[in-house]
């Protein structure tokens, strides 16, 4: 009887799961094989001047007797950060404006009991540390309009169109200055005499480091460079007369890489007025991927765009250094936010997403480093429906701190200004990897698991080592700590682990 010959379709179907099979085989096998780093602890590379930080941004959440509050301030207590960043800001007019009305008959509408009471709570838990503060949102009132723009009786109903007009009704901008340098004088000088010369006494005497003005200048009124950098020198001028001692950051720019003619105009010295501080500026950075992208597919997304933005920054960085080299850089808002994000429904954020978020931030730190900025500040404390909860480092119906804030604490409680960064390599471009000196003389490794999968990789003498990390088995929860049996190491997804050489 003749053998039946298998039909050419039935070999083609053979043939393609035999070689499907095989790539499996390949694919299974190169995730096994452990990725190699390599770092030379001899060739110091740079000298890290960068403080890790975050920004807190007013919204209800944080006021007395909700439900979160105490955890929101202890959270921030616990972390210890400079160049913190304290913004009242346009959503909730109520508790970040303290003139909400134009003065009038003789009487103003000055009323600080809705914002002093989350302020204080910010400067308690950040006592001992160096802040910065930025009310943010101008009244209202000062700018021109067709009529008068309402807002919300009750201090927690968002509100997104506060921020309405372009041109200001005192063209000398003495009235905006004015108001900005009495709400320096309400927190640094215990109060201030207001337009009728009447005196308003707070009691604070709080030292401030920094006075950020205004946010997100090329959204928030659509401010042109001359337009901003005059205003800026308006507003410096009069808060120096009231403490000669505060610094100042200026620009805040929300999309700074459509905006070389804002950086080479405000950091050029012979457009501010004589004798103008230009002690710092700051720009943002948000991930963002398209709806139709899957979770799965954010790894990619999140990372390729981080790496524009330090394009960015290097680019900032060329005009800073050529026009005003003694200005500082504060990236103050790095974060992601997700498409909707304040219709998002509750639970629909993956958990995974919170470690992505983390390891992107700890990336975003290791290049700023090797580039000298001086300030990268997490965004943002608390988030919440309404209000960006995917930038939330809490959760926002508990208080307790997602990855975001683990990774903040554990690279900064280990890693800071004057440390130095040795030249460090790994074999894969899925894994970063910094090796840095620290300030006491500790041998410290950054390692950053830029992918969801699990990475093998070898390092030469870590055996015995401590590792402090941030991944998925950690949860929630602070930073695990474990002793490296041998010279490998297992990165789950999304980690971010500091090593400690004996």
């Amino acid at each position: 009887m003749r053998k039946k010959h298998p039909s050419r379709e039935t070999l083609v179907q053979v043939l393609a799961m035999m070689i499907s099979a095989f790539c499996v085989g390949l694919c299974s096998a190169a995730a096994q094989t452990p990725q190699s780093v390599a770092l030379n602890w001899d060739k110091v590379v740079g000298q890290s001047k960068t403080e890790a930080t975050l920004q807190v941004v007013v919204n209800p959440p944080m006021r007395r007797g909700m439900a979160i509050h105490d955890h929101i301030f202890e959270s921030l207590k616990n972390l210890q950060c400079d160049y913190v960043r304290y913004v009242p800001w346009l959503p909730y007019p109520r508790l970040g404006v303290a003139e909400l009305e134009p003065p009038q008959d003789g009487k103003t509408s000055w009323d600080f009991s809705l914002i002093d009471p989350m302020t204080e709570d910010f400067m308690n838990a950040t006592s001992g540390h160096s802040v910065i503060l930025n009310f943010s949102t101008i009244p209202q009132w000062m700018f021109k309009t067709e009529k008068p723009v309402s807002y919300p009786a009750d201090p927690n109903q968002v509100f997104w169109d506060y921020t309405q007009g372009t041109e200001l009704r005192d063209p000398s901008m003495k009235e905006v200055a004015d108001y900005y340098a009495r709400l320096a004088s309400w927190y640094t000088q215990g109060g201030f005499t207001d337009e009728y010369g009447q005196r308003h006494n707070s009691g604070h005497h709080y030292k401030i480091a920094y006075w950020e003005v205004l946010n997100e200048v090329d959204i928030e009124h659509h401010m042109t460079p001359q337009f901003y950098t005059a205003l800026y020198d308006a507003v410096v001028s009069a808060i120096h007369k009231v403490d000669p001692q505060i610094k100042f950051v200026g620009l805040a720019l929300a999309f700074p890489g459509g905006a070389p003619d804002t950086f080479e105009y405000f950091l050029n010295p012979k457009n501010h007025k004589l004798g103008i501080p230009l002690d710092m500026i700051s720009y943002h950075f948000y991930a963002h991927p398209t709806a139709d992208q899957k979770p799965e597919d954010w790894q990619y997304t999140f990372f390729d765009q981080a790496d524009n933005f330090l394009d960015v920054v290097r680019y900032v960085e060329s005009i800073r250094k050529r026009l005003s080299p003694s200005t500082q850089t504060d990236l103050d808002e790095l974060g992601a936010i997700l498409p909707g994000d304040n219709s998002v429904p509750r639970g629909s954020i993956p958990k995974s997403y919170w470690n992505l978020c983390g390891a992107m931030y700890a990336y975003l730190y290791v290049h700023t480093a090797r580039m000298g900025i001086e300030v990268a500040g997490e965004s943002q404390l608390v988030g919440y429906p309404t209000q960006f909860p995917s930038v939330s480092m809490l959760d926002w119906n508990t208080g307790d701190p997602n990855p975001r804030y683990w990774v903040l604490k554990l690279i900064h409680d280990n890693l800071g200004p004057g440390d130095k960064l040795v030249e460090s390599r790994a074999s894969t471009p899925s894994v970063e990897v910094q090796g840095f000196v620290t300030r006491d003389g500790k041998h410290k490794i950054l390692l950053i698991n830029k992918r969801e999968r699990t990475i093998n990789v070898t390092i030469p003498s870590i055996a015995g080592a401590q590792v402090d990390y941030v991944d998925p088995t950690t949860g929630w929860g602070p930073p695990a700590t474990a002793k490296i049996p041998r010279d490998e190491i297992s990165l789950t997804p999304f980690a971010v682990e500091v090593l400690t050489l004996e």
